[in-house]
C-alpha cells in the first residue's frame, strides 16, 4: 500500500480522487489540504483519518484536532508548503487552484516524488522549470486534465514520431453566441458538460481554460506551439488526438467524467474497472470544427505566449486571469472585459523568464496588483 496526499481535497478533483482511492486498496491517505470548505474536510479526515492536514485558517486548527488529537495540523500558505514536502508520500495530487500550487509543485518535483498534477497553472507559470527538474530526476509528471491525460495515454511514449497534437474543446456555454454582452454569472457558470468549480468554469466559457492547456501541452509533451493544434468538439467524448508523422491519429474516447482520468492517473498501466462506459451506437455521431479565434482571443493570446517563451508571458496571463476573473465573480466588472484585461496586461507587461521558482512567485503576485491597479483605473473608475 502506498501512501498519498491530496491537494486541494475539497475541490471537484480532490472529491473525486478521494472517490477513486476509496475503490481501490493500492493506496492510503496520509496527508490532505484544503482551503475554506471545513465541512466537506471534516467529513472527509473522518472517513479517511489522515496523519497529516493543512487547513486554510488557523481557526479550523481545534476542529481538526478534536476528532483527533494526533493529527499533525499544517494551516495557512505555509502549512500547504509544510505539507507539500512531506516525506511520508509517496505520490502526491496537486489539485490545487491557481498560483497556490506553484510552491507545492516544486516541493513535489524537488523531493523526486510521484505527481498526479491537475494544477495546469504550475506549468503554465514554470513549465520549463518544472520540465527540467522531472527530467533531471527521471520522474514523470502524471497529468490529470481529461484533454492531457488523452494525449499522455495517445502518445505512449512515441514523441519522436509526433506531428502534431490535437486538443478538444466543448467551447463552452457561449460557443454560438455572438457577443459577450450582458452575460450573467449565473449563465457562465453553467458549463454544457463538465461540473467543475466556479474558476475553471469560468476559464472554461472565456476559453481561457483552453490556451492554458496549449501551454500545458509544450512542456508536458515537449512540442513547439506550431505543433498544438485545437478542435472545438461540443459532446466532449473525444478528449484529445495525436496525429502521427505517417497521417494515423490515435484518439482516446470516454465518458466526460474526471474519474476516468484520475483513476488513470494513480493506476496506470492498469486501469480500473469503472462504471462511466460509453455506447457509441447511442452517440451516433461526433461534431468537430476549427475555433474561433477573433472571438475567442484567449487562444491567441496563449499562442502568443509561446511565441514569445523568454518572455514568460504565461505568468501575465494566468495572474491577469485570476484577478480578472476573481472581479468578475464578484460582480465588479463585465465578462467581456475579461477578455480586454488579458490583452491590455500581456501587452502591458511581461517576466523575464527566471530560474528561481520563488521569484516568479514573487513576480506573480507583483503583476496581479498591477493588474488590480490596472482593473480599477480602466474598468471600475477606481
Amino acid at each position: 500500500m502506498e501512501n498519498i496526499v491530496v491537494l486541494g481535497s475539497t475541490g471537484s478533483i480532490g472529491k473525486n480522487t478521494l472517490d477513486i482511492i476509496s475503490r481501490t486498496n493500492r493506496y492510503r491517505l496520509v496527508g490532505l489540504s484544503y482551503n475554506n470548505n471545513t465541512k466537506e474536510a471534516i467529513k472527509q479526515i473522518k472517513r479517511f483519518s489522515p496523519k497529516f492536514v493543512a487547513c486554510g485558517k488557523t481557526d479550523d486548527i481545534d476542529k481538526i484536532k478534536s476528532i483527533n488529537p494526533d493529527i499533525t495540523v499544517f494551516a495557512g500558505k505555509s502549512g500547504l508548503n509544510e505539507i507539500s514536502d512531506l516525506n511520508e508520500a509517496d505520490i502526491f495530487v496537486n489539485a490545487l487552484v491557481g498560483t497556490s500550487g506553484l510552491i507545492p509543485t516544486y516541493n513535489i518535483l524537488k523531493n523526486k516524488k510521484r505527481l498526479a498534477l491537475a494544477n495546469k497553472e504550475s506549468l503554465v507559470i514554470a513549465g520549463k522549470i518544472f520540465k527540467e527538474m522531472a527530467d533531471s530526476s527521471n520522474i514523470e509528471i502524471i497529468p490529470i486534465d481529461s484533454e492531457h491525460s488523452a494525449i499522455y495515454q495517445c502518445i505512449n511514449k512515441q514523441n519522436k514520431d509526433i506531428h502534431s497534437i490535437i486538443i478538444t474543446a466543448s467551447g463552452g456555454p457561449f460557443l454560438e453566441r455572438d457577443s459577450f454582452e450582458n452575460i450573467k454569472i449565473e449563465d457562465a457558470l453553467s458549463h454544457p458538460t463538465w461540473s467543475m468549480g466556479k474558476k475553471i468554469t469560468i476559464d472554461s466559457a472565456t476559453m481561457m481554460n483552453k490556451g492554458f492547456e496549449i501551454i500545458e501541452a509544450r512542456w508536458l509533451f515537449d512540442v513547439k506551439y506550431d505543433k498544438i493544434k485545437v478542435v472545438v468538439h461540443k459532446e466532449s467524448i473525444l478528449h484529445s488526438a495525436v496525429e502521427f508523422n505517417d497521417g494515423s491519429i490515435i484518439a482516446q474516447l470516454a465518458a466526460h467524467d474526471m474519474r476516468i482520468p484520475i483513476a488513470y492517473a494513480l493506476m496506470k498501466p492498469k486501469r480500473m474497472d469503472l462504471e462511466f462506459k460509453i455506447d457509441l451506437t447511442e452517440i451516433g455521431s461526433l461534431h468537430f470544427q476549427k475555433p474561433n479565434f477573433n472571438k475567442f482571443i484567449t487562444l491567441k493570446l496563449a499562442y502568443d505566449a509561446l511565441k514569445k517563451e523568454d518572455k514568460n508571458l504565461g505568468l501575465v496571463l494566468n495572474a491577469a486571469d485570476e484577478v480578472a476573473v476573481e472581479h468578475f465573480l464578484n460582480k465588479k466588472i463585465k465578462f467581456s472585459d475579461i477578455f480586454k484585461i488579458l490583452q491590455k496586461s500581456c501587452e502591458i507587461f511581461e517576466d523575464d523568464l527566471k530560474q528561481d521558482i520563488f521569484a516568479i512567485e514573487k513576480e506573480t503576485i507583483y503583476i496581479k496588483n498591477e493588474v488590480e491597479r490596472l482593473i480599477k483605473k480602466d474598468f471600475i473608475g477606481g
